[in-house]
């Protein structure tokens, strides 16, 4: 079976450009390993990436010794959902692909918070509004 995002649908890539997720495969997935619980996937916003770096968690500076770029405003990355929540605290929570986030995430943060913070148009209704 496989995994499945917030709205129970299988779960969605986040992005291969730059390439996320714990496992780098492009997907919010996790397992007993992954100490950060790197399951929800948002469009980075600058709001959110100058507050990662404040909070000792630099996304921005590229590391290419890791094959890393660097991330820039509108890309996609797996986020720790304990780190979107403080973002959401701090009022800099980026917006939330829903169905590339993980279905774990519902244990931390409610499904109706997560579809206010959803990627403009992608509540995951099944209606248009």
């Amino acid at each position: 079976m496989s995994e499945l995002n917030v709205l129970g649908g299988e779960l969605q890539s986040c992005s291969y450009d730059p390439l996320t997720g714990y496992f780098r495969d492009g997907c919010c997935r996790t397992d007993a390993s992954d100490h950060g619980t790197h399951i929800v996937c948002a469009r980075v916003t600058a709001d959110f990436l100058a507050f990662s770096v404040a909070r000792g968690n630099d996304l921005v500076t590229p590391r290419p010794e890791w094959r890393f770029a660097g991330l820039q405003p509108g890309d996609r990355w797996c986020l720790c959902v304990n780190r979107w929540l403080e973002a959401l605290e701090a009022g800099v929570a980026p917006p939330v692909v829903l169905e590339a986030t993980h279905s774990s995430a519902l244990q931390h943060v409610p499904l109706d918070v997560l579809r206010q913070h959803a990627w403009p148009g992608r509540t995951g209704s099944k209606t248009k509004g």
